[in-house]
């Protein structure tokens, strides 16, 4: 199977920046994670802000970002911390972004964050099982607009949509996703098997950027603007109508819905 070989290939320095060559020479705005600190600043200004996903590495520098090109208020985001360096930047600073410690799909995180106009994410995506349910929770607290990037795999030929699910691979097959070539020191879940006690620490999820796209659509954003990598994609969205949504239909109403549905003998087991 040649698809091994694309990721193998992709994965060697030298690949990598064959992609981005050939890319860039085809007209293509090709993504980089410093370019993460311009959009922040771009639609930052003048715009309440929350940085979900805050801390891993960064210890809340795009909150702080945001605060700087004039956000009218800015919320940091994630499911530990605060860190040392963040508490050290805040009081240097003396900063008034807000930290909440809480995971974004709980509905009472959501409540505390509030709506804002510009939601940003970076590097939270991958590590949730539910990316779906993780998007509507986004969506349910931006007002203008959102920054994702998150990790991703390349296209599947003749497969749209395709998905990896990181959890209990083969080891050959875990292997292949590991990115230490390209400078990423530790992947819970790919670097060593899955463990269930890093809950939302490990990977869970290799999307292609087809994938990515129309769970960001279903779950109720517009995509304006795109910036692809062989391994991460970095997309800005404005939020339109939810997509996709399921009511829960009174007993009459659901009565009413069973008996047409075993009038068109339409419901055959799968």
């Amino acid at each position: 199977m040649l698809y091994p070989w694309k990721v193998r290939c992709l994965k060697t320095p030298r690949g990598n920046w064959l992609w981005r060559y050939l890319h860039t020479r085809r007209g293509r705005k090709v993504g980089e994670y410093r370019r993460l600190a311009d959009l922040v600043r771009q639609h930052a200004r003048g715009n309440s802000f929350a940085d979900v996903g805050c801390m891993w590495g960064v210890n809340g520098e795009h909150a702080f970002i945001a605060e700087e090109a004039g956000a009218t208020a800015v919320t940091a985001v994630d499911v530990f911390g605060p860190t040392p360096e963040f508490e050290a930047e805040h009081t240097r600073r003396t900063s008034t972004v807000r930290f909440i410690l809480g995971d974004v799909a709980a509905p009472d995180t959501l409540d505390r964050i509030g709506v804002v106009d510009v939601v940003f994410c970076a590097g939270v995506l991958y590590h949730h099982p539910s990316p779906y349910d993780l998007l509507v929770a986004l969506r349910r607290i931006c007002a203008k607009t959102l920054i994702l990037r998150t990790s991703t795999i390349p296209e599947v030929d003749g497969l749209p949509n395709a998905a990896v699910y990181f959890p209990l691979l083969p080891d050959p097959a875990r292997h292949l996703w590991n990115l230490r070539s390209l400078g990423v020191k530790w992947q819970a879940g790919i670097t060593a098997p899955f463990e269930p006690r890093d809950g939302y620490g490990n990977w869970f999820w290799g999307l292609t950027p087809s994938c990515l796209r129309s769970l960001v659509e279903t779950a109720g954003f517009r995509v304006e603007a795109t910036e692809p990598e062989p391994f991460a994609q970095t997309l800005v969205c404005t939020p339109v109508s939810v997509a996709f949504s399921h009511r829960l239909p009174d007993e009459v109403e659901a009565r009413s819905m069973a008996a047409a549905i075993s009038s068109a003998a339409i419901a055959t087991p799968a």
